[in-house]
């Protein structure tokens, strides 16, 4: 693809970028250090169209595609990574696996509330003995007359304390191996508020601090038999497809983070003097920068790749993952290489760097770690070759 990209979209990043700067960035510590979820910003990116992005105006989405999506996480990133999460979350988990594998009905009533930003989602598939090997998931479901009933725990879950709307995995029947796999899990949609179903531990974590991750505790809960998800039992592998959607946004969330501690480094090296000039005129600074320039540009490549090639319809698993490995790892360096610069600095709460640096290494773990995906990045290439 052309790397220009189209005025609609650079129109669409200037006004995200002034709604982030005008409106998150004066907060963004504040959250952090309190561990607030600013559910009053996410009203207002509802209200701009931000938390339906990638859907069909008929179900009270914005009907762009993914470029746009990326570069709306990337911006809302470059200032707050917690908030990037939250609309990558909601978009690319929750409420996209329930506009491609949702029938109409559900569409109806659970996607045009997301999508119009009037509740928010979650999506559970990660669970305390299952990860990586998410096939290894223990929550349970069982058939009673016209329902199912779930039980088990969820952990990790963006959005678990404050969503309305959720997306779960949970087996249906045993594997055929009889020791886990992907084969017998189906994919559910619950209410906040149902009988035995409950948000857990918030879990205090390294970064990300203002975005909430909590456990979902389901006991003997309820739910209709109209919302189960497509067909019962190919719950996986609609998790796994909607993943690939998924690691564009995260890879556009590092993307961001990168971007935001490369300009904070550019401007601290460019005021602080040491040995009579500036930072910047001393090589080994200026060389960093080079650097840290270069991945920044590299991954914004890669991710914009991805996304074009998903808004054409054509095969972008493979691009998404590059995109979400490269992009995830090369934040995680540039963040420390913005601390480095910083000095001391660096590593004080009063400059942005030091929670960048601890913001993107969520980037490397969350939908698919880096090991996850040069597995799946080796397949394809087992597959193609």
């Amino acid at each position: 693809m052309d790397f220009t990209l189209p005025d609609h979209v650079e129109a669409l990043r200037a006004e995200v970028r002034r709604f982030a700067e005008r409106e998150i960035r004066p907060q963004v510590m504040i959250w952090d250090e309190t561990r607030t979820f600013p559910m009053a910003i996410l009203k207002k990116l509802g209200e701009m169209g931000m938390l339906g992005i990638i859907f069909p105006e008929e179900y009270g989405g914005a009907g762009m595609g993914y470029l746009e999506y990326a570069v709306v996480v990337e911006e809302l990133s470059r200032v707050d990574g917690s908030i990037g999460l939250s609309v990558a979350a909601h978009n690319s988990l929750c409420g996209n696996h329930l506009y491609t594998m949702g029938n109409e009905a559900q569409r109806r009533q659970y996607l045009v509330p997301l999508a119009s930003g009037q509740m928010l989602g979650a999506w559970g598939l990660t669970e305390p003995g299952a990860g990586s090997d998410a096939g290894a998931l223990q929550t349970h479901a069982q058939k009673e007359g016209s329902h199912w009933v779930l039980n088990g725990t969820k952990n990790f879950i963006t959005h678990g304390a404050v969503a309305e709307i959720f997306v779960v995995m949970a087996r249906t029947r045993p594997a055929r191996s009889g020791k886990g796999g992907s084969d017998g899990i189906s994919a559910f949609v619950l209410e906040k508020g149902m009988n035995g179903f409950r948000a857990g531990k918030q879990e205090n974590k390294l970064g990300m601090r203002a975005s909430d991750t909590s456990e979902l505790i389901l006991e003997d809960v309820k739910v209709p038999e109209a919302n189960l998800l497509g067909e019962e039992g190919v719950g996986f592998h609609q998790a796994m497809k909607t993943l690939d959607g998924g690691r564009i946004s995260i890879g556009a969330l590092a993307l961001g983070m990168a971007q935001g501690a490369f300009e904070a480094s550019v401007r601290y090296a460019k005021s602080r003097h040491a040995f009579g000039k500036a930072l910047a005129e001393h090589q080994a600074i200026l060389f960093k920068l080079a650097d840290m320039q270069v991945m920044v540009e590299a991954a914004r490549l890669l991710i914009y790749k991805a996304a074009d090639l998903k808004d054409r319809g054509l095969p972008y698993g493979k691009a998404a993952s590059i995109a979400k490995l490269y992009s995830s790892e090369i934040a995680c360096r540039v963040a420390d290489e913005a601390v480095q610069i910083h000095g001391g600095y660096g590593y004080s709460k009063d400059f942005p760097v030091e929670k960048y640096y601890r913001d993107v290494k969520l980037c490397t773990i969350g939908e698919g770690t880096s090991e996850v995906q040069r597995m799946v990045i080796g397949q394809y290439l087992l597959d193609e070759f």
